[in-house]
């Protein structure tokens, strides 16, 4: 088993300013930025969310805009329709459920429209400094890649995570697996040469 402190330890002090590369000012703006990103990169979604938010300052703008002006904004992120319908409608129930606030509890926050556990972790952990874990794709991949789990569903990883990392811990230990997952453990060319964990990763051994 992979020596858990270790790791926090190494991955703290190689990324210690790893954060959400999603860019916002609301925590609303998290939500809607984080439904964008799915199939998106983080760059993409903070260009169309500048052009986004400029034009849809508050939920009341956004919860009534036209669903094909969203649509034609939101189009470089792919999937769009689909998203342009959840990000009006995200607005709309916070308006109508919640008072126009973001809600803290993670069933809340999955009756909003197109939020999953991950988008939902992410407002949780960055917004609220609760416990979360965000299992995108290089958590997944990473955490089993490196012997913290042997699944690869992603609420199974999630589980697992939660009872290894300090809820301390959690929110930023996912941000600083991206930014290893983007740097140096790559899917298809994974850098072991240069990794900070390549002395304590499972894979090694």
């Amino acid at each position: 088993m992979v020596d858990v402190q270790a790791l926090i330890t190494i991955l703290n002090t190689e990324y210690p300013d790893a954060r959400c590369g999603l860019d916002y000012a609301e925590p609303w703006q998290l939500l809607v930025a984080t439904r964008l990103s799915a199939q998106c990169t983080d760059k993409r979604v903070n260009l169309v969310t500048r052009e986004l938010f400029e034009l849809y300052p508050t939920l009341p703008m956004l919860a009534a805009a036209a669903l094909e002006d969203v649509e034609k904004i939101v189009h470089p992120c792919g999937l769009y329709r689909v998203k342009a319908r959840d990000c009006i409608g995200i607005a709309a129930k916070l308006i109508s459920d919640f008072g126009c606030k973001v809600p803290d509890e993670m069933n809340a926050l999955l009756t909003l429209p197109g939020v999953g556990r991950k988008t939902a972790n992410v407002v949780l952990g960055d917004v609220f400094g609760k416990p979360a874990i965000v299992t995108d794709t290089h958590c997944i991949r990473l955490a089993k890649r490196i012997g913290l789990t042997e699944k690869s569903e992603a609420f199974a990883v999630e589980q697992d995570l939660l009872k290894l990392i300090p809820p301390a811990e959690s929110a930023n230990f996912c941000h600083r697996l991206i930014f290893l997952g983007r740097e140096k453990c790559r899917a298809r060319r994974p850098n072991c040469e240069t990794c900070p964990l390549t002395n304590i990763c499972m894979k090694n051994f």
